[in-house]
């Protein structure tokens, strides 16, 4: 995993530069600010294409900057999160309320800010969140959260309606942020990382090992073989249970009874086998910078993993098989290939959509490049689109833990007694997760956090969710919701 390259540019070329990308291909992934000595910097980072270094994309900046997002719309919640904590303004961004602090609240300074000696305090009063004009008669107004039903997590939803008819949604999200890399300035990376793991908790593996990686690429820290072919067994093993889950709450968007108590039978039963083998359900606490905090025995997986991939692939199939299932899926939600990618989408949805992407194989990390594995790819965007690929993705986590166990030897499983860098350092961590792609960014000084930024792959299918939901139907909004398998508290850092 090599460094990213860096390219610094004026704001008054910030846009020329950002379609030049654009046009040759180049995404946008992610921007975030940092303080660099007196002053401040924005970070863009671009993914230039398969196996080729990530870009940066550096702007300083004293106050404004002209907005990215009519170029690159995925942007916006970017830079809207940079002015809620921030003193940077983007000119011309069309959503330029708050997104990260409440509506009607303000930040008095730059949680950010090493030269700060005062933590900022929000001041102002909440108020109604902002929601777009709509022009037609006897629409209807439906807010629904923060609080729900069941154990759902904390958001509200604005519906526009008309009848059964959804015109327009907008989701409000970061009631319960938790100001995670505020948290993780001026750590050590050994003492943040159970924070990482908590950033979402059925991401413990794609979130603690991005930051593992960031660090490492940082520090130029050489993970021992058989540590990294146990942290694909890891982060595979996630993978097998987020995916039951979904299927799950896919079935039960259905009012398929059944089918909802079979995938969580099968959950619990993946479960079972993460506990048996390190001891957490949700594989928390083995990973460490450098590699695991301790050895595994995967002797038991593969027998264990057999019998499970037998039931997982009849239940799959029973889904597969039963009609009224189907006819809730097809046509459901659609996103296309064109808004998928100009919003942000990643992981399932942008596969579903015709963008075969996944960082396990356009950017190999952890050994994954000496595995054999097939990108599912699905051209309707629909959520039988989506299921269909995560049920591909599912089967084929089962094959990768069988491969990285077939090539897994005896040897190292840590660095022991790493030498720390003294000085300024910057690294790039990636995960493909369940639910797609996960970034760190990390600025260290003398083996000290700086700043870390997180990308979370919620984050960016929350911003092109709500495009599924335009002029489609309230008795349908449930079923799409769950065929994107999103959490809030990845969005909710």
């Amino acid at each position: 995993m090599s460094k990213s390259v860096r390219r610094y540019v004026q704001p008054t070329e910030l846009i020329d530069v950002a379609r030049e990308l654009l046009a040759l291909g180049c995404r946008f992934q992610m921007a975030y600010h940092r303080h660099s000595g007196r002053s401040l910097e924005i970070v863009y980072l671009v993914d230039q294409g398969p196996n080729l270094e990530f870009l940066e994309i550096i702007v300083r900046s004293e106050g404004e900057l002209p907005s990215l997002s009519e170029v690159a719309p995925l942007l916006s919640w970017y830079e809207r999160e940079i002015m809620d904590l921030s003193e940077i303004t983007f000119i011309g961004n069309p959503e330029s309320f708050p997104l990260v602090v409440l509506n009607g609240m303000t930040l008095d300074g730059s949680p950010f800010d090493p030269n700060c000696d005062v933590q900022p305090l929000l001041s102002g009063t909440p108020a109604s969140p902002s929601l777009p004009e709509i022009e037609a008669s006897q629409v209807q107004d439906l807010f629904w959260g923060p609080i729900r039903a069941d154990i759902v997590e904390t958001g509200e939803f604005h519906f526009a309606y008309i009848g059964e008819e959804i015109l327009h949604l907008t989701p409000r999200l970061f009631y319960k942020h938790r100001g995670i890399e505020h948290g993780l300035q001026n750590r050590d990376p050994a003492a943040g990382l159970i924070l990482a793991e908590r950033v979402s908790g059925v991401g413990t593996i794609s979130h603690g090992l991005a930051y593992c990686l960031a660090v490492e690429n940082a520090f130029g820290f050489e993970v021992p073989q058989r540590a990294q072919l146990l942290r694909i067994v890891l982060a595979e093993l996630e993978r097998i249970y987020n995916n039951l889950h979904f299927f799950a709450m896919l079935a039960k968007t259905t009012t398929l009874k059944v089918g909802e108590a079979f995938g969580l039978l099968l959950e619990e039963e993946a479960k079972q086998i993460n506990a048996k083998l390190s001891g957490h359900r949700l594989l928390r606490n083995l990973l460490s910078t450098g590699g695991l905090r301790r050895d595994l025995n995967v002797g038991f997986l593969a027998f264990e993993l057999r019998s499970l991939k037998a039931k997982v692939q009849d239940y799959l199939d029973s889904l597969a098989n039963t009609q009224s299932y189907l006819d809730r899926l097809m046509e459901t939600g659609i996103l296309s290939a064109d808004a998928a990618f100009d919003f942000g989408a990643t992981g399932p949805i942008a596969n579903a959509s015709g963008l075969q992407r996944d960082l396990r194989v356009h950017h190999p990390y952890s050994g994954y490049d000496a595995l054999s594995m097939k990108i599912p790819l699905r051209t309707k965007g629909d959520a039988l689109a989506r299921a269909e690929v995560r049920a591909e993705s599912l089967i084929g986590a089962f094959d990768l833990i069988d491969q990285a166990i077939e090539t897994l030897e005896p040897g190292d499983i840590n660095l022991y007694k790493p030498i720390v860098p003294v000085g300024t350092v910057d690294g790039l961590g990636w995960t493909e997760g369940p639910r797609g792609s996960c970034f760190y960014a990390v600025r260290l000084n003398d083996g000290i956090f700086e700043r870390v930024k997180i990308k979370s792959p919620s984050f960016s299918n929350w911003k092109a969710f709500p495009l599924t939901v335009h002029s489609s139907n309230m008795m349908d909004y449930a079923i799409n919701e769950a065929s994107f398998g999103l959490t809030i508290a990845g969005a909710d850092r």
